[in-house]
């Protein structure tokens, strides 16, 4: 067992699972969270398997909309001082909106996958913080800087303004709280089956680097806001776009 311990949520697959792999090779233990056991299985063997410790990665299953099942992650933790959280649960959730019941679903389907659960686990592991020296890390989106994607992006927004207000409160304490908004990420389950070589080839024109990000390029930004490097660097927006929008 490490010294020290990171929380990711969304931790089973693409971007949360390589976060979750770079804390591992940083030191840290990390509790991967998610709704589907099977991927953070996987995930967890595979990183168990590389870093040569099986006591790495702890696997929690937890619905982070729900309450109840938040407290679990807490039961997990076990006690331990919580290093770093990092938010990273949510997605793009599709919706008939058609009619005024189906509007309200669909952005309240999008808020609870992309707000509440920040706010709910970031709650219940507030207490637990390393005080010094904690971190809270919030995984955004370029939709929240440029739009494009309705309810998505106005929930991905809402995490920017949140993370403000949550610096201020805990920076007296030593604990930092930034956002990673990522531009186009390939290899990862957000686009499903919605991509199309053209959707590939126009988002990659658009940055400026002439490529697609990697699940591994958010993680580097994430271990460097979650590493001792960063303690000066808190209420910050870091995009990891490869130039499609720069820096506001």
């Amino acid at each position: 067992m490490g010294e020290r311990l990171a929380v990711v949520s969304g931790g089973g697959t693409g971007i949360g699972a390589a976060i979750a792999r770079g804390l591992v090779t940083d030191g840290f233990d990390v509790l991967v969270v998610g709704r589907r056991v099977e991927p953070l299985r996987a995930t967890a063997e595979r990183i168990r398997a590389e870093a040569g410790r099986q006591d790495a990665v702890t696997v929690v299953t937890a619905d982070l909309t729900d309450p109840e099942q938040t407290t679990g992650v807490v039961e997990a933790v076990g006690g331990r001082p919580v290093d770093v959280v990092v938010n990273n649960a949510g997605g793009y959730l599709g919706g008939d909106t058609s009619s005024l019941d189906g509007v309200a679903a669909h952005w309240r389907a999008n808020l609870d996958a992309n707000v509440l659960t920040a706010v709910l686990l970031t709650e219940a592991l507030r207490p637990a913080l390393r005080r010094p020296g904690g971190r809270v890390l919030l995984i955004s989106s370029i939709a929240a800087q440029r739009g494009g994607g309705g309810a998505y992006s106005a929930a991905k927004a809402a995490l920017h303004g949140w993370a403000y207000d949550l610096a201020t409160q805990l920076g007296p304490e030593q604990i930092t709280v930034n956002v990673v908004s990522p531009g186009y990420v390939a290899d990862t389950e957000f686009f499903g089956d919605r991509m199309t070589p053209e959707g590939h080839a126009k988002r990659v024109a658009a940055t400026l680097v002439g490529r697609a990000g990697e699940p591994d390029d958010i993680a580097a930004a994430v271990r460097y806001l979650a590493g001792p490097s960063a303690g000066y660097v808190t209420g910050q927006v870091l995009g990891v776009n490869g130039g499609s929008v720069l820096g506001r």
